[in-house]
Order: structure tokens, then sequence, then C-alpha cells
């Protein structure tokens, strides 16, 4: 579990998962990360991000609000996406619901994540990844110190033609002092 001033970062439990559904299935959530999931895909995506747990020690937690333990997104690392400029890196990533937007609720959440990342694994540096178009995300990984990469990149997890495909990739390397 990790706790900053306002949000308490834990692995998700059978509770959370109707909040975390309900993002899932919200199409301004889903407008840049691809399409909005069923119940059943927005489970399978909790199995997944599970096994990163099982497997790297990795995973996204669900970010939930000290003051009242409303369950407002999920945030974490997990291993880079396959066949992605991201392959083989620790990516950051984050989601939340609309109504904590514009609150500072993610920055807070992903500088947690960065800063668990940076005193408990070895990794040289973080990645985070998202569409070219997705200018909110690429001004939060601004915000967090990241540098975009040059080249866009084609995601293969989108078919051609799908807008999400152009894709960016922003990076920050392991602080000195971490």
């Amino acid at each position: 579990m990790i706790e900053t001033e306002r949000l308490i970062l834990r692995w998700p439990i059978p509770a959370d998962h109707a909040a975390l559904h309900a993002m899932w299935a919200d199409p301004s959530v889903m407008v840049d990360l691809g399409p909005v999931k069923t119940p059943a895909d927005s489970d399978a995506a909790l199995v997944r991000h599970a096994g990163y747990r099982d497997s790297h020690g990795l995973g996204f937690w669900t970010v939930e609000l000290r003051q009242d333990g409303s369950v407002i997104g999920f945030c974490g690392l997990k291993p880079g996406a396959e066949n992605t400029p991201a392959e083989n890196e620790v990516e950051i990533g984050w989601m939340l619901g609309p109504l904590w937007w514009g609150k500072g609720y993610a920055r807070e959440a992903a500088m947690a994540s960065l800063d668990w990342a940076w005193t408990k694994l070895a990794a040289p540096r973080v990645v985070a990844i998202t569409a070219a178009r997705n200018l909110s995300s690429q001004r939060l990984m601004a915000r967090l110190g990241m540098t975009k990469r040059a080249a866009n990149f084609e995601h293969p997890a989108f078919p051609e033609g799908d807008p999400l495909r152009d894709s960016v990739i922003f990076t920050i390397d392991r602080p000195a002092t971490a």
C-alpha cells in the first residue's frame, strides 16, 4: 500500500470492481485508451494486472480517496507492452473517473508510483505510452518530468485506421539520488 496526502494506492479487491468496471465502460474515460470494456473485459484486465504482480512484482493499484474511501481510479506500473518501444521497460499508466479529473489526483498517484519504482525496482527508467491525440495525458507526462521520444509509433493493439494506433512514448530516467 502507498499513501499520499490525499490518496491510498492499494491492490484491487472485489469491492473495487464495480467502480473500476464503470470507469472502463465510460466512453469519456476510454476515448483515448481503447474500446469501452464489458464487466468481463474489466475482470480480465484485473486478472492480467494481478499476473504482473505475481510475475514481475508490478501492477496497477486501486486509487482511493483517503478522506472517504471512494475508488477514483487505477494507476501503477506494468511490464512494457509487447511489440512497442515500451517492451522490456517498466511502464506507468493511470485511469481516473471523470468526477476526479482536473484535481491533481492523477499526478499525485503517478508521482507515488514513480517514487515506488525508484525505491523498489532497479529499472534505469520508466516509460509511458499513449495515443498521439491524448494531449491531456501527454501534459501530465511532462509535469511528471517525462520527456517525449522524437518518433511516434504504430501501436499494434489497434487496427490500421484506428486513431489510437498513432502513439507516443515518454520516458523518465532514474534520478541520480534513487
